[in-house]
């Protein structure tokens, strides 16, 4: 397997075009391997890209976690794969669409300084809030799940704002980030029983109406330093609660993310996606 690494506010990700992976049942465990940190070339995920011939959309985009799974999206892994395409000159015009999981996103070159990093502000989508949708199981169904009371097990109850952006999310507001434990909350929510598709959970800490702290526990990943479905649905829930206006600065340990919830709804991410290295997988892939 050939790759490009790139990482987005050191969210990681190997980009390579989708044949240079196994097929069917070997994959997850290929995936596994490669995105070993000890044993492998080490990432959060695996980004596959495969030129399509039809009109519907540019390129077919797939985003592996590390434990194997298939995402339906990822906003800093689908940006390094716009930029593996442009890095690798497989792709010229500013505009680019890529089909995901989760639909057909555009992408718009905003930058390339020369030396690897490539910037873009990308359309991910309408963010839906009924508890179906999500999916998440309420004791009636929920048209918006807002501040809702969410039982962890052992007698503790949170808060929480559950929307579908891409994936699944779960939002917490927190004061401290350290006093919430949200790591271990993170774990818990991640794989509860409610959430039968599992979630990422976003841990949030409002600076001001235009400017957020969030800590992300992503779902087949864990704790990440930096999201981009996760930072937008963080973005999205703080409006919805009437915390924040509804363009708004996502301060994660890696970086900041721009989020716009647009008036028609629309969700623009704008980020960056910066090279780290080229690479060949020696290993057997089966």
């Amino acid at each position: 397997m050939r790759f490009v690494k790139f990482h987005g506010y050191g969210n990681d990700y190997i980009v390579c075009a989708a044949a240079e992976l196994p097929a069917g049942d070997a994959l997850p465990t290929f995936v596994c391997r490669v995105c070993d940190r000890h044993y492998g070339a080490g990432a959060d995920g695996i980004a596959t890209l495969e030129k399509l011939a039809d009109d519907t959309a540019d390129f077919r985009l797939r985003i592996f976690n590390p434990d194997g799974s298939e995402a339906a999206m990822s906003g800093n892994g689908s940006r390094a794969a716009a930029a593996f395409l442009h890095h690798e000159k497989l792709w010229a015009a500013t505009d680019l669409r890529l089909s995901t999981r989760a639909g057909v996103k555009l992408y718009r070159l905003i930058e390339a300084d020369g030396r690897g990093r490539y910037e873009f502000a990308a359309e991910l989508g309408v963010p839906r809030f009924a508890s179906a949708e999500i999916p998440l199981l309420t004791d009636e169904p929920l048209a918006r799940v807002v501040a809702y009371p969410f039982d962890v097990g052992g007698g503790e109850t949170v808060r929480l704002t559950a929307l579908e952006m891409c994936n699944p999310n779960a939002c917490l507001f927190v004061a401290d980030f350290d006093a919430a434990d949200w790591r271990r909350l993170g774990r818990i929510i991640e794989s509860h029983p409610r959430f039968p598709a599992r979630t990422n959970v976003e841990f949030i800490r409002v600076r001001d109406r235009g400017n957020i702290e969030a800590r992300v526990w992503e779902r087949g990943v864990g704790e990440t330093l930096s999201s981009g479905t996760g930072a937008s649905a963080a973005a999205v829930a703080a409006c919805v609660n009437n915390l924040t206006d509804r363009r708004v600065s996502v301060h994660m340990p890696g970086g900041r993310l721009e989020v716009e919830w647009r008036a028609d709804g629309e969700v623009v991410l704008t980020g960056a996606a910066q090279v780290v290295y080229r690479g060949e997988w020696l290993q057997e892939q089966g």
